[in-house]
C-alpha cells in the first residue's frame, strides 16, 4: 500500500535533517572531551594555553559560519540536494580528521571542517523541508532539525556515521520542486509535487494549483531579473526579512543555550556537584530537550510560529533570574543542597521550553518567510548570525565566569525578556500560508504588527484549502478563518 503523501513528505523531511544528529552529537560530546586525560596528552603542550583550548570549542562553530558563504551559490546553482550531500562528504573529512588527530593542528582543522560542512547541512535542511511541505505541516518538517540535533546529543556516539546515510538517502530523495521550477524544469517539478502531494498523480488539482502559484511567483522574479545580493538590502520587504531572521537567530544564543550547553560542567561544579552527578544531570537534561523537541514536531502547526517563540524566551529569562539568585545566595561553597538542586531544576526547565520553542523554530521561520529567488542567499545570512554568536558566545563565557561570576546570568535573564517582546512586535505569524504569499505578507502587513490580524494564528489549513480547492490568487494573501483580510494584489505587468 503506498504511503499518504504527508507520510512520505515527512520521511523526506526527516532524511534530510539527519545531519543535525552531528551538530548534536558535538553539543553532547565536547564538553566531556576537553578535561579527558588521553585528550590532553594527544594535544600536547600547547593545550595548557587557554585559547587554543577555547579555540578547540569555538572553531566548529566558525567553520559552521564559513560555511554560509558558499552554501547560497551551489544551493541555487546545483539544487538543495546535491548541495545537502556536499556539506555531508566535507563533514566526513572533518570527523576523519579529528578521529585520526595526533596533534593540535590537526584536531583544529578537523573540527574546522566538520563545522564547515555541518553549517552548509543545518542552513539547507530546514529550507529543503520548507519547499517541499504541504502549508498544513510546514512546522511539522522544519522543526525536525532541532529534534534531530537532540537525538544527537542524547546519543553522543558515533561521530561520522550519521553523514553516510545521509548521503546515500539524498540520492534516493526528490529535488525541490521549487528549485526546479526556478530553473525552468517545469515537467520535473510537476513530476516532483505530484510524488510529494498526490501518490505521483500529476492531474491532482492541489499539484497543479501549486504549480500555477509558483509560476505566478517565478514570472514576477522573472520581470525583476535574476536574483542579487543587493536587493536583500535595497527592496524594503526584503531587508525586513534579512532583518527579522537575523535578529531571531542571534536571539537564540542570547537565551543563554550555549553557555549551558558548552559549559554545563564548569557551571555544576559551582554549585558543589561532583562529576557523576553532573553526568547524570546531563543525561537528564538531554531526555528533557527530546521531549521538548518531539512537542514542538507535533504542536507547532497549532500553536502558530509566535506564540511558542513568545512564551519560550520569557521563560527561559525567568530561569536565569531564579539562577542568578540561586548562584549569588547559595553557591556551592554554601551548604545547602535543596537550594543547589533548585539549580538544577531551572537548568531543566530552560532546557525544556528552549527545545519546544525557541531552537526548532528559530530554523523554521527563516525558511519559510523568502520568496524562492531570494531564499538561499537570505537563509545565509540568517543562519550565519547563529554561528557567529555561538562563537562569540563560546568565546566570551569562560572569561565572563571567571571574571564576574554569577552577574553573568543578568545578561540573559534580561535577554530572555527583551527577546519576546521584540518577537510580539515585529514578527508576523506564517503559520498557514503559502511559501507564494510571503512577498505579499511582508509588502503588506505593518512593521509593528503586535495586536493586529497578522499575529494571530487564525485557521492553519487556509492555505493549503485554496489551493485544493482552486480558490486561491496566485501571490495573494490567503484568508484566515474565512474573514476578508486585506488582499495583496501582485501586479502581473
Amino acid at each position: 500500500m503506498a504511503l499518504s503523501p504527508k507520510v512520505y513528505t515527512w520521511l523526506c523531511g526527516l532524511f534530510a535533517s539527519l545531519g543535525s544528529i552531528i551538530f548534536g552529537y558535538d553539543l553532547g560530546v565536547i564538553a566531556g572531551v576537553l578535561p579527558a586525560t588521553d585528550f590532553k596528552a594527544v594535544m600536547g603542550p600547547r593545550y595548557e594555553n587557554d585559547n587554543l583550548v577555547g579555540l578547540i570549542t569555538s572553531i566548529f562553530v566558525l567553520g559552521c559560519f564559513f560555511g554560509m558563504f558558499p552554501v547560497a551559490y551551489f544551493a541555487d546553482k546545483l539544487g538543495r540536494r546535491i548541495t545537502i550531500q556536499i556539506g555531508a562528504l566535507i563533514y566526513v573529512l572533518g570527523g576523519a580528521l579529528q578521529t585520526g588527530a595526533r596533534n593540535m593542528d590537526m584536531m583544529l582543522a578537523g573540527r574546522f571542517f566538520a563545522g564547515f560542512g555541518v553549517g552548509v547541512m543545518a542552513d539547507l535542511a530546514p529550507l529543503y523541508q520548507a519547499e517541499i511541505a504541504h502549508p498544513s505541516i510546514r512546522g511539522r518538517l522544519t522543526t525536525l532539525q532541532q529534534f534531530m540535533l537532540g537525538i544527537g546529543a542524547f546519543t553522543a556516539s558515533w561521530v561520522i556515521v550519521p553523514a553516510i546515510p545521509l548521503i546515500a538517502f539524498m540520492l534516493l530523495m526528490p529535488e525541490s520542486p521549487r528549485w526546479l521550477a526556478e530553473r525552468g524544469r517545469w515537467e520535473e517539478a510537476l513530476t516532483t509535487l505530484a510524488r510529494l502531494h498526490a501518490n505521483g498523480d500529476e492531474s491532482d488539482k492541489f499539484v497543479l494549483s501549486q504549480i500555477e502559484d509558483m509560476k505566478a511567483d517565478i514570472n514576477k522574479s522573472a520581470e525583476i531579473g535574476e536574483s542579487s545580493w543587493k536587493e536583500l538590502f535595497t527592496v524594503p520587504s526584503n531587508f525586513r526579512r534579512v532583518t527579522l531572521g537575523y535578529i531571531l537567530q542571534f536571539s537564540v544564543q542570547m537565551t543563554g543555550v550555549s553557555a549551558i550547553q558548552y559549559y554545563s560542567t564548569t557551571i555544576f561544579t559551582t554549585m558543589g556537584f561532583s562529576a557523576s552527578r553532573i553526568l547524570l544531570f546531563q543525561s537528564i537534561n538531554s531526555v528533557i530537550a527530546l521531549i521538548g523537541e518531539a512537542c514542538c514536531v507535533l504542536w507547532v502547526d497549532h500553536t502558530g510560529r509566535r506564540r511558542p517563540l513568545i512564551v519560550g524566551n520569557i521563560a527561559s529569562g525567568l530561569s536565569f533570574v531564579v539562577g542568578s539568585i540561586l548562584m549569588a545566595r547559595w553557591p556551592g561553597s554554601v551548604d545547602n543542597d535543596a537550594a543547589h538542586y533548585i539549580f538544577i531544576i531551572t537548568t531543566w526547565v530552560f532546557n525544556f521550553f528552549f527545545s519546544a520553542c525557541i531552537g526548532p523554530l528559530s530554523w523554521a521561520y527563516p525558511a519559510e518567510i523568502f520568496s524562492t529567488r531570494t531564499r538561499a542567499k537570505s537563509t545565509a545570512i540568517t543562519s550565519s548570525s547563529s554561528w557567529i554568536s555561538n562563537f562569540f558566545i563560546a568565546q566570551v563565557t569562560p572569561i565572563a565566569f571567571k571574571a564576574i561570576g554569577w552577574k553573568y546570568y543578568l545578561v540573559f535573564a534580561i535577554c530572555g525578556h527583551t527577546n519576546a517582546l521584540v518577537i510580539w512586535a515585529f514578527f508576523p505569524e506564517t503559520t498557514g500560508r503559502r511559501l507564494e504569499e510571503m512577498d505579499a505578507l511582508f509588502e503588506n502587513s505593518p512593521v509593528f504588527v503586535g495586536g493586529t490580524t497578522y499575529a494571530e494564528v487564525g485557521d492553519r489549513t487556509a492555505g493549503e484549502r485554496e489551493l485544493r480547492e482552486g480558490t486561491f490568487a496566485p501571490g495573494d494573501i490567503s484568508e484566515k478563518d474565512g474573514r476578508d483580510t486585506e488582499k495583496a494584489s501582485i501586479e502581473h505587468k
